[in-house]
């Protein structure tokens, strides 16, 4: 006689709950990795549509400009406003530190500014007051580029006696390494600039009449005439 023979129903009951736990099994696995699945697809496509909202796609551009190792060895970004210009628009500012020279600096950025379809705009308050170092505007599409460079601000040595100076923004520059420059880029949304927009004049042919004209002939303002 066959050893299934002597099965009992219990022992088929028992097999038989077994073999249904374990299919449970296999398909609460079979759902967890969907599920894991599911999360991590969709995840990597909202961390980089984050990231691409979060990082403004103008420092993106100007970091692909085609400017020398040197003339970029620190960079610091700060942006304000808002990128749909709701109430204020954005504006970006990037300061760079270079290693060489404000010239030649300067000749280095103006160079990539060119390659990369930017163009020198002539305007009026470019620079809004008196600056050291070079100072110019740039146009492309709907934005503005203010280009300035000029020497780093340096900490003199101490003198014996006196009070510590203020450290400028680089505090391990010493007097004798005071080498290098300082570049700032200023880009603004055309729209926002002012500039763009038509200046006030101060022609005097344009302002009218004048409002309080000298008055001519008046008898207050002459003599009296002695009694004869």
């Amino acid at each position: 006689m066959r050893p299934s023979d002597h099965d009992t129903p219990d022992d088929d009951g028992t097999r038989s709950e077994s073999r249904r736990q374990s299919r449970e099994r296999r398909r609460l696995r079979a759902a967890v990795l969907a599920l894991v699945s599911v999360v991590l697809l969709g995840a990597v496509p909202l961390f980089f549509g984050i990231r691409t909202l979060s990082r403004d796609p103008v420092f993106d551009n100007l970091d692909q400009l085609n400017v020398p190792g040197w003339a970029a060895a620190k960079t610091v970004d700060d942006v304000s406003g808002s990128r749909w210009c709701l109430l204020d628009c954005r504006l970006r500012e990037r300061t760079v530190t270079s290693e060489k020279p404000p010239e030649e600096t300067a000749k280095a950025y103006e160079s990539a500014l060119r390659a990369d379809g930017w163009r020198p705009w002539k305007v009026t308050r470019c620079p809004e007051q008196q600056t050291k170092g070079t100072y110019n505007c740039w146009r492309r599409d709907e934005l503005t580029l203010d280009l300035w460079v000029r020497e780093p601000t340096c900490v003199p040595p101490p003198v014996d006696g006196e009070p510590a100076i203020v450290p400028s923004p680089d505090p391990s520059a010493a007097a004798g390494e005071c080498t290098g420059s300082l570049v700032s880029l200023k880009v603004r949304n055309a729209i926002d600039d002012e500039r763009t927009r038509p200046q006030p004049t101060t022609n005097p042919s344009l302002t009218g009449e004048d409002p309080y004209p000298t008055v001519s002939g008046d008898p207050l303002i002459e003599p009296t005439p002695s009694p004869s």
